[in-house]
């Protein structure tokens, strides 16, 4: 089954951009996966094909108008009934990979990329749009965050990577960050790759990777740290103990 994309934009000329590129791009042109750019302004007003208004209540900006993306919505649902409506927004849920995995295990997304100062909020609330920021920062547009939902969502399809493991051992994929990434030449600048990596011990090298992830994300993202209650582990984690095995980039 070919997972779907449809994007909903004022602006389909930036698509599919650098989603026609590496591996997502191959995938596409297989049939792994499709991508459908709608201009919202085809549902346009008039002979100006107004999409927007000012908002009510004063204030700058423009608003995208409940009625010209509510057509554009019914139109891209007719042809994918059964595919989620996502808008991209800052004020949105945070973009996890564990949704991303939800999502690309299913039949694919309708995605509105948002301009101006938003979406009319009656649309967002009548068609059951969910709305999701892929960070704390805003945008000129929805069309860099559909993007990156896509490529997120695509690049954990079936046979679009070469092996199962690139995806199941990266950052976030068991709730860590991933651990650091080292290959030839063995001495770089007087920095050597880890002995432990050298050694060919499968299990120890297992061990030292799990211990740098954990040691990393405690630094970097300790929100992500597990809170099981009474866990030895975490509780030492959280004191920011040492853990066997170094600390990063401390073999």
């Amino acid at each position: 089954m070919t997972w779907r994309s449809i994007v909903l934009t004022l602006l389909p000329e930036a698509f599919p951009g650098h989603l026609d590129l590496s591996l997502s791009g191959k995938a596409r042109r297989d049939g792994l996966w499709s991508l459908d750019a709608i201009s919202i302004r085809e549902f346009g007003l008039g002979a100006h094909r107004t999409v927007d208004d000012s908002p009510a209540g004063g204030g700058p900006g423009m608003v995208l108008r409940a009625d010209v993306v509510a057509a554009a919505l019914a139109h891209a649902r007719a042809g994918a009934p059964d595919l989620p409506a996502i808008y991209l927004s800052p004020r949105g849920q945070p973009l996890t990979q564990s949704l991303v995995r939800d999502w690309s295990a299913g039949p694919g997304l309708i995605l509105l990329a948002g301009r101006f100062e938003g979406v009319d909020e009656r649309v967002l609330r009548a068609r059951g749009l969910r709305e999701i920021s892929i960070g704390d920062f805003v945008l000129s547009g929805g069309e860099l965050p559909a993007m990156a939902v896509i490529d997120a969502c695509v690049r954990l399809l079936p046979g679009v990577m070469g092996k199962t493991a690139s995806g199941s051992e990266e950052s976030f994929e068991n709730g860590l960050l991933e651990y650091p990434q080292y290959t030839r030449p063995r001495n770089w600048e007087g920095l050597e790759i880890p002995g432990i990596l050298l050694s060919g011990d499968h299990k120890r090298i297992a061990q030292w990777r799990l211990d740098q992830s954990r040691a990393l994300t405690r630094e970097r993202r300790p929100d992500l740290l597990p809170l099981e209650a009474g866990s030895p582990e975490t509780l030492s984690l959280l004191k920011g103990e040492k853990l066997s095995g170094g600390e990063a980039g401390k073999p």
